[in-house]
């Protein structure tokens, strides 16, 4: 009986397998059909499958042509997108000012993944002259909506006071908010900020819980604080 069960369970996956390359088989050819009457959705769309090789043989250069589309007709997340690619130079040369230009333009329209890689190369000076009180602004831009990497990097711009002024309660208020998303890095840095008691209470009990959380979610760096207390403790 163990055997026929496990034959049937099988037999299911192979289906759903099955229907699910149909399914996606289908989206790309309505995708492609409503691409080719000026869709934008469509075209950002094929440009996804084409640069995450789902449905198609994977081809950042169809992606790159399909974001552009999007991203010629004001498509916020194809700008992000073909920010990327000039970013990384996947389908395309590598060109940090056209990333940049891309980024800013997707950013005008709230993209808050837009705004924190914009953050990203301002703080960095990538393609733009460096400056972090820009590269902070766009941060807050996407820590407003709840991205947990902007919240993470902005909490380190206020504890190091790059772009701000240095504020350890306002660091530890954007670390927690990243953490709390499990930002393996907010989660090692909050850590540091309760063993050091810097803009919190000091507290090795939460520092390790915070170190803990980072280890489980793939840090080493947590995993070694977490083990280093555990040492401390046992003293």
């Amino acid at each position: 009986m163990k055997i026929i069960k496990k034959g049937i369970k099988v037999n299911y996956i192979k289906k759903l397998l099955l229907v699910l390359l149909v399914l996606t088989v289908l989206s790309f050819a309505l995708y492609q059909r409503a691409a080719n009457q000026g869709n934008a959705s469509a075209q950002y769309n094929l440009g996804m499958m084409y640069e995450k090789g789902q449905g198609v043989i994977q081809n950042y250069v169809k992606a790159a042509k399909f974001y552009q589309k999007a991203a010629d007709q004001g498509d916020a997340a194809a700008q992000n997108k073909l920010g990327f690619l000039y970013y990384s130079g996947q389908g395309v040369k590598q060109n940090y000012i056209k990333s940049a230009k891309l980024y800013q333009k997707a950013s005008n329209q709230g993209n808050a993944v837009a705004q924190y890689n914009l953050g990203i190369m301002y703080e960095k000076g990538q393609g733009v002259t460096q400056n972090y009180v820009k590269a902070a602004k766009f941060y807050q831009k996407a820590a407003d909506q709840g991205d947990a990497a902007a919240q993470a990097n902005l909490g380190f711009m206020y504890e190091k006071g790059q772009g701000v002024i240095q504020n350890y309660v306002k660091a530890a208020k954007f670390y927690q908010k990243a953490a709390n998303q499990g930002d393996t890095s907010a989660q090692n840095k909050l850590g540091f900020m309760y063993v050091k008691g810097q803009g919190v209470k000091q507290s090795n009990v939460k520092a390790k819980e915070l170190f803990r959380k980072a280890c489980d979610g793939g840090s080493e760096w947590g995993c070694k604080a977490y083990a280093i207390l555990n040492k401390i403790n046992t003293i």
